[in-house]
């Protein structure tokens, strides 16, 4: 089963109250954040209380940890906090090209051939524009690669525009990465949405993602988590119409026919494969229980 990343929770490395709370938080994914949420006097202790949280068992599953930026000069002493039992998977935030995360891999292969540790894998932050013009070979330059994840501030910061919602300066990245990433063969992951108190936009934000082709979202508070799951899995209507596309299809196929019409629309193989994946993602998954309303 392919792993899920609906939700991405980026917890601050040196809070003990939000790295508590995401023990218990039920995100997709956990990353601690080393980065921008950790002032510079803080990074130390964060490394410390990650490093101790992977270690001593008490994080969740998939557990991922990201480090500052290649340009900061403190992915190694991020690496050997991070390269713990229990460290699923490290974000590397800021990639411009492959060759920054290639040497994030090769410092992070030498800690975990030191420590006896398992292959983590990467996911690499696109947060500039020339991160997503190069996107496609850096979601492709390693098979560690899991995921793409979209930083829409420091984008939008790199090429000179204020913040906006739906900001149009960001648009063309937002719908590049995930087609970068499908090419790939990897996950993509939306960027945040800043308002916590806002759920009616966190909700329609993370529809707009779904239709670009995202797995799942950024998340900042475990409170935006329920919407993101269920923003990130199909509706109850589209379960139904890809149950109809999927008999109809076998039907015809023992008829002899390639294909036949649904609702009065055509289909053939590749609408039989997609109501295929549609379904597997509305009942193949451990936590599905009745699809989205």
């Amino acid at each position: 089963m392919a792993r899920l990343f609906r939700s991405l929770l980026f917890v601050p490395g040196n809070n003990p109250r939000f790295v508590e709370k995401a023990r218990s938080a039920g995100a997709d994914a956990t990353c601690y954040d080393l980065e921008d949420s950790v002032p510079a006097a803080e990074k130390g202790r964060a490394r410390r209380a990650v490093a101790s949280e992977l270690e001593g068992g008490l994080a969740p599953p998939n557990a991922f940890v990201r480090t500052n930026s290649p340009a900061s000069g403190m992915i190694p002493d991020d690496l050997r906090a991070a390269a713990r039992a229990g460290l699923s998977g490290v974000v590397v935030p800021k990639v411009d090209g492959a060759e920054q995360l290639l040497e994030a891999e090769g410092l992070l292969s030498g800690l975990e051939a030191e420590r006896g540790l398992p292959a983590a894998d990467l996911a690499p932050s696109i947060e500039s524009a020339l991160g997503a013009v190069n996107c496609h070979s850096i979601a492709s330059c390693s098979r560690r690669v899991c995921a793409v994840v979209f930083g829409v501030f420091d984008l939008l910061n790199d090429m000179g525009i204020e913040y906006e919602r739906d900001a149009p300066g960001a648009r063309h990245a937002r719908a590049k990465i995930p087609l970068d990433a499908a090419a790939a063969g990897v996950a993509a992951i939306d960027g945040v949405w800043d308002d916590v108190r806002d759920a009616g936009g966190l909700e329609a934000d993370c529809i707009a993602g779904r239709r670009l082709g995202y797995a799942g979202k950024s998340i900042i508070h475990p409170s935006q988590i329920p919407a993101a799951h269920a923003a990130f899995r199909p509706t109850a209507a589209e379960a139904a119409r890809a149950a109809r596309v999927r008999d109809a299809y076998l039907a015809a196929a023992e008829g002899g026919r390639g294909a036949t019409t649904v609702d009065g629309r055509m289909i053939d193989e590749v609408h039989y494969r997609r109501a295929l994946a549609v379904l597997g993602a509305a009942g193949g998954r451990a936590d599905a229980g009745a699809v989205r309303t």
